[in-house]
């Protein structure tokens, strides 16, 4: 049995309008999919599925009550409003403990405000590492600690996964998920003063010569 479980409920009812309704009585509209599987749509409680969301994240499984019925999933897509702090949907993908699943597994910079080389300025060029995995090893994140890293320091996704025989990397070993380097130094621009003295005055020389010829 999975270590999170969500209630949920068969839903019928589709489309703008009747979501909407959904929504208004603090409930929120979702669907879990699964391959070989038809698609079902189903509504959680909005509050309890912030609650789970927060332990849980996109890599824990859950069992999802469907009235009565358990399925394993994980969270596979949050839906929000483009301004209002609010979800709009959620997508699970049903699982089977059996099959290795494809999964991005966040990455985590651990001491990232505590690095001791200063200043520097950390590049993270990956936010998670896509994996081929059983649904029991799924890791929560790959996690390695920057605080003693030096000028044109860098860790690879090889760095963070190790020698994890239960995870399958997907990606190249070799990508660089973060370095470290000295801040850009700004070139001021070295303001040239010209002397007023040096500046020709328009028709000076005219008038002097008019002033010989007088």
């Amino acid at each position: 049995m999975a270590e999170y479980k969500l209630k949920a409920q068969k839903r019928e009812a589709v489309g703008k309008n009747k979501v909407d309704k959904i929504r208004q009585n603090e409930q929120l509209p979702a669907a879990i999919f699964q391959k070989g599987k038809e698609s079902e749509h189903i509504t959680i409680n909005d509050l309890e599925f912030k609650m789970l969301y927060q332990k849980a994240g996109m890599t824990s499984i859950i069992d999802l009550d469907i009235d009565g019925a358990v399925r394993p999933a994980i969270i596979k897509e949050i839906q929000r409003h483009p301004f209002k702090n609010q979800i709009l949907h959620v997508g699970f993908q049903g699982i089977n403990m059996d099959e290795k699943i494809k999964i991005e597994v966040p990455v985590e910079l651990l001491n990232r405000d505590e690095i001791r080389k200063q200043p520097s300025v950390l590049n993270q060029q990956l936010d998670t590492i896509e994996v081929l995995v059983l649904p029991s090893n799924i890791p929560d994140s790959f996690s390695i600690d920057v605080q003693n890293m030096e000028y044109d320091d860098s860790f690879t996704v090889k760095d963070l996964v190790g020698d994890n025989k239960d995870v399958e990397v997907l990606i190249d070993p070799e990508e660089v998920v973060c370095s470290l380097s000295a801040p850009r130094e700004e070139k001021e621009e070295e303001a040239v003063e010209t002397s007023a003295a040096d500046v020709p005055v328009v028709g000076k020389e005219e008038k002097e010569e008019e002033a010989d010829n007088e």
